[in-house]
């Protein structure tokens, strides 16, 4: 007997009857002699047309009030699918967040968990139940009722997973694993077996959005094996797990992008200590995450500064710039594109290779691209390149370090 965790997005679980054919799919595991707990999100469209309901109260809905309100879509999710369970004769049981207690700190809408109490979901498990558990929720030490943020689910079902020692999490999404690349950019991508959680973080960071990066976070913290599958096909999907002696290392495990980047460049920043500081101290102020950082080397007691921001935050970012200029010197100037990607390739292979990142730039130089930024890790090389060029690079690189074949 294994126990798992199963966890359906708000697609696979956005009709009546793709809820019933989810309630089949459980008691199948279920009847196999397995032990399940499923964590369901909100009916897809339903925490939108939720937020909209609550805009239309109040402009800035309190955060308290948004959560109390945002829970109810998933409670109506698992009310629904131990129904349908209950219709086919498989005895299943729903749960709050607050109703297992999942305990999370106070910061409403975007709430951490702190600990589970997993009592009650154990005794209906050996009772043969089915556990249904909402996602995206907890409770804090008040009572309150919290989310855990976009993509909380996730986070739900491999807390979950954790607390219960679970042989494997698995996560049932639109698509049937991760993949090389996004298929709609190299139709040549495929599915991958197995990755590490190292390659998954790194993916998710650089702009995967097949798993919540927070998830995969405490994914690997705890060492749940997460497996990713598709909802709508059969299949083994791609399973997540720690680097085993015997995986093959692949070079490269895949391609990242990320469409929502901006860069901003000072130029003339006097070459002081502290100036960087001084530059970014506001920008983090703002609440405006910055990702890679260049700066040049000096020249006649000036230096230029180059960092990207999420495109998002660009006008903002630009305005505290704005607001720097006559602290940093009359000579400052405040260059910004916002027409730029951030392009990576993400592998554990580059441990034990050399020459991966000369590769990398000969492929693109090879296409006429040219490299704005490059930022590393040991796992990691990103580059930014001009908007324009996104596909062009992906599919070159794609094809330059094996990925087309099987």
């Amino acid at each position: 007997m294994a126990l798992y965790v199963y966890k359906f997005g708000g697609t696979s679980v956005g009709t009546v009857e793709r809820i019933k054919a989810v309630a089949e799919k459980v008691k199948n595991a279920r009847d196999a002699g397995d032990q399940i707990v499923v964590v369901v999100s909100a009916m897809s469209g339903e925490t939108n047309r939720l937020v909209a309901l609550a805009k239309e109260m109040q402009p800035q809905p309190t955060d308290r009030e948004l959560d109390v309100l945002l829970s109810t879509g998933e409670q109506v999710t698992i009310a629904l699918l131990s129904m349908a369970l209950h219709q086919l004769g498989c005895e299943a049981r729903s749960y709050t967040g607050a109703q297992v207690r999942i305990l999370t700190d106070s910061a409403h809408t975007k709430a951490r968990i702190r600990e589970i109490d997993e009592a009650n979901m154990r005794a209906d498990l050996d009772a043969g139940r089915v556990v249904v558990v909402a996602g995206f929720q907890g409770v804090d030490e008040h009572g309150n009722i919290t989310t855990l943020g976009r993509g909380g689910s996730d986070t739900t079902g491999v807390a979950l997973a954790a607390a219960l020692k679970a042989d494997e999490c698995h996560i049932y999404t639109d698509v049937d694993g991760v993949y090389t690349t996004d298929p709609r950019v190299v139709p040549k991508a495929r599915r991958l077996d197995r990755i590490t959680f190292e390659e998954m973080l790194e993916m998710a960071s650089l702009g995967s959005k097949v798993l919540q990066i927070r998830s995969v976070e405490f994914a690997g913290k705890y060492n749940v094996k997460l497996r990713v599958l598709s909802s709508f096909m059969e299949g083994n999907g791609t399973l997540i797990t720690y680097e085993e002696s015997e995986m093959e290392r692949a070079l490269i495990s895949g391609i990242a992008f990320n469409r929502d980047e901006a860069k901003l460049t000072l130029t003339g920043v006097p070459d002081l200590p502290g100036v960087a500081s001084k530059i970014l101290g506001p920008i983090a102020a703002e609440n405006i995450e910055v990702d890679m950082i260049v700066q040049n080397i000096s020249a006649n007691g000036t230096t230029d500064f180059t960092f990207t921001v999420n495109r998002n935050d660009f006008m903002r970012a630009q305005k505290v710039l704005e607001s720097l200029r006559a602290d940093l010197g009359g000579n400052t100037t405040i260059i910004g594109d916002s027409s730029i990607v951030k392009v990576s390739i993400v592998g554990v292979g580059m441990r034990s290779h050399a020459g991966i990142a000369s590769t990398m730039f000969k492929v693109l130089a090879d296409e006429g691209i040219n490299i704005q930024m490059i930022s590393t890790s040991e796992i990691k090389i990103s580059v930014v390149v001009d908007e324009k060029y996104l596909e062009l690079a992906v599919r070159a690189l794609h094809k330059a370090f094996g990925l087309d074949q099987e």
